[in-house]
């Protein structure tokens, strides 16, 4: 599966290795495989399914987050940029690896006392994923895991999230 994951340096700035997921999501059998390992995450030790929703954050988590929704029977939930929802939206601004960005999530997207298992391509330095999670709790949801195609180990991300589980199916 690495394989189909390529290095693009200094994209989308000087210094940044972007991790280029685009040929795995063209591999039908690639693809597959992930999905199947994101949504172990979404099941308890019996296989039954132990989420209400699955969320996904923009851009690439909506790719991976509605498969995985699919796959466990759950609804989907994206966490969108600033400005891009048309209802009211909850909103957290914080830091990227490389700058900073607000997300949005609709007030009613995730009801109060829903599970939601957190679906994103890449763990870089946590900053998305602890934002996302923060807005699944001004839901009143509760926010029971991560699923991540990769984590970048470098960036010290598992640091930000706390006690909140996280699996990669992959980790550089």
């Amino acid at each position: 599966m690495t394989r189909l994951v390529l290095d693009v340096p200094d994209y989308p700035l000087p210094g940044v290795m972007f991790k280029d997921i685009t040929p795995l999501l063209a591999d039908p059998s690639g693809l597959a495989s992930v999905v199947v390992a994101l949504a172990e995450h979404g099941r308890g030790p019996d296989g039954t399914v132990v989420i209400d929703k699955v969320v996904g954050m923009e851009a690439r988590g909506f790719i991976l987050g509605a498969p995985v929704a699919l796959a466990l029977g759950a609804g989907f939930v994206p966490v969108r940029k600033a400005g891009k929802l048309p209802r009211a939206t909850h909103a957290v601004s914080y830091s990227l690896e490389y700058g900073e960005a607000t997300l949005e999530v609709h007030q009613d997207a995730v009801a109060p006392g829903e599970r939601v298992l957190l679906i994103d391509d890449v763990l870089a330095t946590g900053g998305t994923i602890a934002a996302t999670r923060r807005l699944i709790e001004a839901c009143e949801g509760t926010c029971i895991g991560v699923a991540v195609l990769m984590e970048l180990t470098a960036l010290g991300g598992r640091a930000a999230l706390g006690d909140l589980p996280i699996h990669a199916v992959m980790t550089v």
